[in-house]
């Protein structure tokens, strides 16, 4: 029983970790404090993390979909043609999203981008799972030969990184850059 609450409390901060649209901590760092500090085994972990968080943002992404219908109309129509040019080659499309759920790149600013487009959540959401399964699988098994570490010093770090602050910039200023590019001039048939 002990086992089952220590689980469902990591769930609720993995998830509320990938609910914050930009400066959460790294849900790695919490797996790999979990794994360091409890004698949870890694196979729960691992599965309840990528389910808590592509439940983060999938959520997370619904509630900036909300935010586009108060954008205004040129962004709209920004935001709708890139969609377009994203669901157009899925294939690509999801390449590209595996690389990048594998990545340690933040990816708070991709699902916010996804909601505001109205990109397909279910599809983009299930790739982000399973990129996560394997991202996540190798934090764990690596953690298992470190020494233990504090979680607080990790959120700390992570939140007076400059590296880490420059990120967060970035991915905001690129979030922002999405719904100001003319996307419609990509599409075939369109005036450059």
């Amino acid at each position: 029983m002990a086992d089952l609450t220590t689980l469902l409390i990591f769930f609720a901060i993995v998830l509320a970790v990938n609910l914050m649209p930009a400066f959460g901590p790294p849900t790695w760092s919490v797996i790999v404090f979990y794994i360091l500090n409890t004698d949870l085994p890694l196979a729960p972990i691992i599965m309840t993390g990528a389910i808590a968080a592509a439940s983060g943002r999938f959520l997370l992404a619904n509630g900036f979909r909300l935010l586009g219908n108060r954008v205004s109309q040129k962004t709209q129509n920004n935001l709708a043609a890139a969609r377009t040019l994203f669901e157009r080659n899925q294939r690509n499309s999801y390449i590209a999203l595996g690389l990048f759920a594998l990545s340690p790149v933040p990816s708070a600013q991709l699902f916010e981008a996804a909601g505001l487009a109205k990109v397909k959540l279910v599809k983009f959401t299930l790739a982000f799972f399973l990129g996560r399964l394997v991202s996540y699988s190798i934090y764990a098994l690596s953690a298992k030969g470190l020494k233990q570490s504090s979680l607080g010093a990790a959120l700390m770090d992570n939140l007076s990184n400059p590296i880490s602050i420059i990120i967060q910039l970035v991915l905001i200023g690129a979030l922002i850059a999405i719904t100001r590019i003319n996307w419609e001039r990509y599409l075939p048939g369109s005036a450059k």
